[in-house]
């Protein structure tokens, strides 16, 4: 959760663009980590839970119709957050990778982990992604959505 997030940067001192002493920049974070949890959050995890999670339990996928509606809610979600918040910059906040990048891109795994590459058609989204796993590491970013990525296999 964005609280246990916000605690464990503070009670391990962790470097300050995680969570930056500026108040300027650290409102930056907290606008996005308030906003995301009913757009990316609640529109990629309802993709997920649609596409991946309601045919598993019930045996039946969801109609093409649905399906299309939830993902255009997801689609202007995506458009707000190239336009609000990445803008023309490398990360949410500026030039270095914080929190609200990190929450960002790990909410966004859901809806690719149901099959749905929003990355695709999306240079900017898919530049921001790379800079993010870059500055993460690729490796460990694999490793930690390896699970998520395997769950339309279930």
């Amino acid at each position: 959760s964005v609280a246990i997030l916000l605690y464990l940067t503070r009670k391990f001192k962790t470097p300050d663009h995680w969570y930056p002493s500026d108040l300027q920049k650290q409102a930056k974070v907290d606008e996005y980590l308030s906003w995301q949890h009913v757009n990316i959050r609640g529109k990629g995890s309802k993709l997920f839970l649609s596409k991946v999670l309601l045919p598993l339990l019930t045996g039946q996928p969801l109609p093409p119709e649905k399906l299309e509606g939830i993902t255009e809610e997801l689609n202007v979600v995506l458009k707000q957050f190239e336009e609000k918040f990445l803008q023309d910059k490398p990360f949410i906040v500026g030039n270095e990778i914080s929190l609200a990048d990190l929450v960002a891109l790990v909410e966004l795994m859901q809806p690719v982990s149901a099959g749905y590459n929003l990355f695709e058609e999306r240079p900017k989204l898919a530049e921001w992604r790379s800079r993010v796993e870059e500055a993460v590491g690729k490796q460990l970013f694999q490793e930690a959505h390896e699970g998520i990525l395997n769950a339309k296999n279930l």
